[in-house]
């Protein structure tokens, strides 16, 4: 596999191309969807990138775009009938707007289903990504030594 990357690398090199950035691999997918989940997948990267100008766009999981700020804020999937942008501390953050619609039961992450014709409040959706940017730079609380392990 290594062997596989390396080679790629370098004919990529070779041919003088460099391989694409993730940002250029997101307005690929982008372009690629060609229909409303293209729309909303644009939309709202443009909202995050309001609200957390110096976020950091990866690419994971077979092509998932992801916005990271010292951690993952949100994911964003493509599916036939839903744009899914999952949030993995999501259960740790505020929504007095309600927009998480989905993953509700678990103990961790969130997620906002997005559908054909939907809108979204724009101003809760950019706090709600500057909240989870701040959780994932914000420091977790030291223990006593003191303290029981569960503390």
């Amino acid at each position: 596999m290594r062997t596989e990357i390396m080679t790629s690398v370098k004919c990529n090199s070779i041919k003088g191309r460099e391989p694409p950035s993730p940002s250029q691999e997101i307005d690929a997918h982008i372009q690629h969807l060609n229909d409303w989940r293209g729309e909303t997948l644009a939309r709202v990267r443009a909202l995050i990138r309001q609200a957390v100008p110096d976020v950091v766009e990866a690419v994971k999981w077979r092509g998932v775009p992801v916005w990271e700020k010292a951690g993952i804020i949100c994911t964003g999937e493509t599916y036939k009938a839903v744009v899914k942008l999952t949030f993995p501390k999501g259960a740790s953050l505020d929504d007095p707007s309600r927009l998480f619609n989905a993953s509700l039961e678990g103990n961790t992450r969130r997620a906002i289903d997005l559908r054909q014709g939907e809108t979204l409040d724009e101003q809760a959706f950019k706090t709600l990504i500057q909240a989870a940017a701040a959780l994932n730079t914000s420091k977790p609380a030291k223990r006593s030594k003191n303290a029981p392990a569960g503390a």
